[in-house]
């Protein structure tokens, strides 16, 4: 049985339902890692009935209902005519910082920060922002703490308000790293299904989860034929880890092996670890994938009990297998991305994107 589907709009600052059945069609959505995700679709001209504030850019959110759960919500920032249609886009919760800047230095008071959790900061400035009138989306921000450090007492983590940095930009820089806590974007119907729940997710040492329960494979719910490139650009049988110090006194651990190739190197720049054993740890890690030609970055996949769409969340590690007269694939991939296409050709479709599993490093290691 196809799935079923409801669009609804509501305004940004007093809730109000603007459309609990928005007739959007060539509907695509989805969530990334550590970014906001984004949704797409089209309205007929004579559906909105000159009623463009169904979806007025800016100020109003949206959401994607599947079987009664709530699966994607956002903000809506782009509405144009593009021919006898009407074009949305929207981006999800972490978008609207972009849009929103410290005015006032260290978060309203909140930094600097030396030695700080960047969970803490994370929600210093979902906080902040919030603080602001007529700035509160009403997102909820995770409790998770991390072991990861941000900022010394020498050189702290400052936000000058002359400089007007952007929130979104100082979310980004938290997550950026190899060590760093991950974020996604996510929403849910409140207990009475009266009010979405909005929410931002934290995870450390990671989001998602090892899943032994789904699966994706050609020839089982893997609809498409993925390329598998032999990147030789990304391959390395030697990697050098660089920590903390300068000159001579630079930390460095090197990871290598001899296995009757080409010797290729890489560096791996880490300037703030000063333990060599967590170098030589990061550098293992690191070689792991490194030598590892051949990996899937992208997979399109149906419904299917194997991994039933919506099963999964970014951050996930699944395994995945691909077989097709060019190439034999099995492995953990994590995923860090996914799109779903309701009205697919075939039938409703999720597009997932794929990062080797061996190439993330959890809690610091």
């Amino acid at each position: 049985m196809a799935a079923s589907y409801r669009v609804l709009t509501q305004h940004a600052l007093t809730g109000e339902w603007l459309s609990k059945a928005l007739p959007l069609t060539d509907l695509e959505y989805g969530s990334e890692l550590n970014g906001p995700g984004s949704l797409s679709g089209t309205l007929a001209p004579h559906l909105l009935n000159s009623n463009t504030t169904l979806t007025d850019p800016g100020t109003t959110l949206i959401y994607v209902e599947r079987d009664g759960l709530l699966r994607w919500g956002g903000l809506v920032w782009d509405a144009r005519p593009q021919g006898n249609e009407y074009a949305i886009e929207a981006a999800g919760w972490s978008s609207y910082l972009q849009h929103r800047h410290d005015l006032d230095g260290n978060l309203g008071g909140r930094g600097p920060y030396a030695y700080a959790d960047p969970c803490t900061v994370i929600r210093d400035i979902w906080a902040y922002a919030q603080s602001i009138a007529d700035g509160n989306l009403g997102v909820v921000v995770d409790s998770t703490t991390s072991t990861a450090k941000v900022g010394t007492t020498a050189e702290p983590l400052k936000f000058s308000w002359w400089e007007s940095p952007v929130l979104g930009d100082a979310i980004d820089d938290l997550v950026s790293g190899d060590a760093t806590p991950d974020y996604a974007c996510d929403v849910a119907w409140n207990t009475g299904k009266t009010a979405p729940v909005r929410r931002v997710r934290l995870g450390w040492p990671r989001l998602g989860a090892r899943r032994t329960d789904i699966s994706f494979a050609t020839g089982v719910n893997i609809v498409d034929d993925p390329e598998v490139p032999q990147a030789g650009d990304e391959y390395a049988q030697v990697v050098v880890a660089v920590g903390a110090g300068d000159g001579s006194a630079k930390r460095r651990s090197i990871n290598a092996i001899r296995n009757g190739r080409l010797r290729l190197e890489t560096i791996l720049d880490l300037p703030d670890i000063n333990g060599t054993d967590l170098l030589a740890q990061r550098a293992a890690a690191e070689s792991k994938w490194r030598q590892t030609l051949g990996s899937v970055d992208e997979i399109t996949v149906r419904d299917h009990p194997a991994a039933p769409i919506g099963s999964w969340q970014v951050g996930d590690d699944a395994r995945v297998r691909v077989n097709n007269p060019w190439t034999s694939f099995a492995g953990w991939c994590r995923i860090t991305g996914w799109t779903v296409k309701p009205t697919a050709a075939g039938g409703e479709q999720a597009t997932l994107q794929l990062k080797p599993a061996g190439s993330y490093v959890y809690g610091g290691v």
